[in-house]
């Protein structure tokens, strides 16, 4: 459990430091850093439901970490249900944040902007009162990712870190056998990159793999993952509650 307070401010220098340290360290390692440097109720975890990686390392490294599952109402019954196996099997300090319904659905009237007005708007919900979060996004996961840092910061004035973004498809896949780690079914049957079930679709072979996402549309992202502009701020003041 961590003790550590959490702290007010964080230059970008450091911030550049640290993620040019992170290259080479473990997952856990960054992870423990943020527990350590933000205290584990100043931050919380983006959990997806695809597979369970992040949230294993995270768990082992403080269990009173929250994990924030955003549940639109449109979520496959496979993600609802490796999501309730995860809680179980890690005891999660979990928080569903649930979208309202409309009728019609958003997704039928407005599909490339659903994503804003009902994920966007609910994890900028979780996030009131904490300082940091983390998600597991990663490089390898198609060519609009390729830059991802590890820690960076949003556009809210969050710190946010992707412990995982170096690791390769092979490295989850061996992380998941290696620690019999719960993955969604829809993996295997060819959904390598899982969001709504109106607007995701098995991919092909040779395809990217969010190829499957919105598809018939210019859309690659959800909204979730905007990164704060390069400001050239020595400092930088994150949001205190």
């Amino acid at each position: 459990m961590s003790t550590a307070p959490a702290r007010a401010t964080v230059s970008v220098k450091e911030l550049t430091e640290l993620g040019q340290r992170f290259e080479t360290e473990p997952a856990g390692a960054i992870v423990r850093w943020a527990t350590e440097t933000f205290g584990a109720d100043r931050l919380c975890v983006a959990f997806s439901g695809q597979d369970t990686v992040l949230v294993d390392i995270a768990a082992k490294v403080d269990s009173d970490i929250e994990f924030v599952f955003i549940d639109t109402g449109y979520h496959f019954a496979e993600t609802l249900e490796t999501v309730e196996r995860a809680r179980v099997r890690y005891e999660l300090n979990l928080r569903v944040m649930r979208v309202p319904a409309t009728n019609p659905p958003l997704w039928e009237i407005d599909p490339v902007n659903c994503c804003s007005a009902a994920k966007v708007a609910q994890l900028d919900a979780a996030l009131e009162g904490k300082l940091a979060w983390l998600s597991g996004l990663r490089r390898a996961e198609a060519p609009t990712r390729a830059d991802v840092p590890i820690v960076g910061l949003d556009h809210r004035g969050l710190v946010k870190i992707n412990p995982l973004a170096t690791w390769s498809d092979m490295d989850v896949s061996g992380y998941v056998a290696d620690h019999d780690l719960l993955i969604n079914p829809l993996v295997e049957r060819g959904y390598p990159s899982i969001g709504c079930a109106p607007c995701t679709r098995p991919v092909d072979t040779g395809e990217d793999a969010r190829a499957g996402r919105w598809p018939g549309t210019d859309k690659t992202e959800c909204g979730l993952h905007g990164e704060a502009p390069n400001t050239g701020q020595p400092s930088l003041t994150l949001r205190t509650p």
